[in-house]
């Protein structure tokens, strides 16, 4: 089912955050402790231009790259791209593996979390007939919301 905005999940916070980077030896920088704080607000894929915008303060482009980049390689976001060829990053809870689907929005790019994949037993299916191992996949679903239906 659909979960607009992951209200229903965990979110890690700051000081595990911080505890995570430091056992990478990496510090929680000003810029990075900003981005971090950005993600955990608004729990939904958003781009490094988006985050950058969101940032108190003084930070510049390249610096939300780096960071991101090193979230990634830690596992504390995911990569998401929805379309647009654009990266979007979430920040993943606690035990959470990054492994769910979102329905977006043609018109306003309104972004909805799936709750429920479903394909676990078609996965199986291309193992058997396939060979391959260690198969996952991506999906994404595009529509118009009801908001953007009712504007015409």
């Amino acid at each position: 089912m659909a979960n607009p905005g992951h209200s229903g999940r965990p979110t890690r916070s700051m000081s595990e955050l911080a505890e995570r980077l430091r056992r990478e030896s990496r510090r929680l920088t000003g810029p990075r402790q900003a981005i971090l704080e950005v993600l955990r607000q608004h729990r939904r894929p958003l781009s490094n231009k988006e985050i950058l915008e969101l940032l108190p303060g003084d930070c510049d482009l390249a610096t939300v790259y780096r960071a991101m980049h090193l979230l990634r390689r830690l596992g504390l976001v995911q990569r998401y791209d929805l379309g647009d060829g654009v990266a979007r990053h979430e920040l993943l809870a606690p035990d959470d593996d990054g492994h769910h689907h979102h329905l977006v929005c043609r018109r306003c790019a309104r972004v909805v979390e799936l709750e429920d994949c479903g394909l676990a037993a078609f996965e199986e299916s291309l193992v058997a007939r396939s060979g391959f191992t260690q198969v996952t996949h991506r999906l994404e679903f595009f529509g118009v919301c009801p908001d953007c239906q009712r504007a015409g």
